[in-house]
């Protein structure tokens, strides 16, 4: 279990490794795939250092997009309050009717 753990690891930081070519890719999954327990052991032993930055790197980047996301949706949506208050504002300065004020009223409020 823990082999296939290690194999599944290396094969993803394979697809995940931008600085490495197409070549070399299909060269390691080669020997990965005929000499599978030299080739892992192998494959640890130089590019460990970089297959552990490389999951940070897409830690971090999985996290910086869930909080722009997080972000973006919190501050573009305002509370029904705010809607009806500048629906009020909008129909007491005369730029919009009562109707549509009613209007934006039950939008703010459903």
């Amino acid at each position: 279990m823990a082999y296939l753990m290690v194999l599944f690891s290396i094969i993803g930081d394979l697809f995940r490794d931008h600085e490495l070519g197409g070549f070399a890719k299909a060269v390691w999954l080669i020997f990965l795939l005929f000499l599978p327990f030299i080739t892992a052991l192998v494959y640890v032993i130089v590019r460990g250092k970089g297959m552990s930055e490389r999951q940070l790197k897409s830690i971090e980047r999985q996290q910086e997009y869930e909080t722009q996301r997080i972000r973006s949706i919190a501050g573009s949506s305002s509370s029904s309050a705010d809607e009806i208050s500048k629906a009020a504002s909008l129909y007491q300065s005369g730029t919009i009717t009562a109707e549509e004020y009613e209007s934006l009223k039950e939008k703010a409020l459903h």
